[in-house]
């Protein structure tokens, strides 16, 4: 790399001021279910983002430890957890196999806010799965087919290449959904809720599951930004 890239200075005093002087968002209670609030948080988010308000980035750790993080679609979300989709012989798909613990960070950039959840993760039924890809476009259920998520793509006529014989395999019948493509939840154990405030002193809720983890109670916890 030849030129350095161009950091974005720190704001300055002014900025912080104009950021003070703006409407002052409402407290975040401790006295609250960390589900709900996370759905008024999350429809917020689907309103004032520009795209993809319900991506997330989801962390695991492979065979030897070392973390991995990419961005996925959260595509359901109640009570019993987080669910995504992928490729079980993808990377992330192996490494939850082996290692069933995970995070997701929601970072909603417009609202300045962002969620940070933890947890274990189950594969979800085959009927969700069969639902879930029944309502995708007909590309991305061959897509997901003609893919070998995480491995070696020689060139991209490869890929092609592979799509079209799928595509003829399932000709105008219905795209079934393949036996390596599933999905996860995610069971939170934890939530923070993370707020940005002025000065770099931003208000940060954190949520844990009590010890019987029966997830009935939550004990909250406040943590200096």
């Amino acid at each position: 790399m030849t030129d350095k890239p161009t950091i974005p200075a720190s704001p300055s005093e002014d900025e912080y001021v104009r950021q003070v002087t703006a409407a002052e968002p409402p407290p975040l209670l401790a006295e609250r279910d960390p589900f709900e609030l996370f759905g008024e948080w999350f429809a917020e988010a689907v309103k004032k983002e520009v795209n993809d308000g319900n991506a997330m980035a989801l962390a695991t750790v492979d065979a030897d430890g070392l973390p991995d993080v990419r961005m996925v679609l959260l595509k359901d979300v109640d009570a019993s957890g987080f669910a995504f989709y992928t490729n079980l012989e993808s990377d992330k798909g192996r490494q939850l196999e082996t290692h069933p613990k995970a995070a997701l960070l929601f970072h909603w950039k417009s609202l300045r806010r962002q969620v940070r959840v933890r947890g274990t993760v189950t594969p979800t039924t085959p009927e969700e799965a069969d639902a879930y890809f029944a309502t995708r476009a007909r590309p991305a259920q061959i897509g997901a087919w003609a893919s070998a998520q995480s491995r070696p793509l020689p060139d991209r006529l490869a890929l092609e290449k592979k799509i079209a014989e799928v595509g003829l395999r399932f000709g105008l019948g219905r795209v079934t959904r393949p036996p390596h493509w599933s999905g996860f939840r995610l069971r939170p154990q934890s939530f923070e809720f993370w707020r940005d405030r002025p000065f770099r002193l931003h208000e940060r809720l954190v949520f844990d599951r009590g010890e019987s983890g029966s997830g009935e109670g939550w004990t909250t916890r406040r943590l200096f930004p």
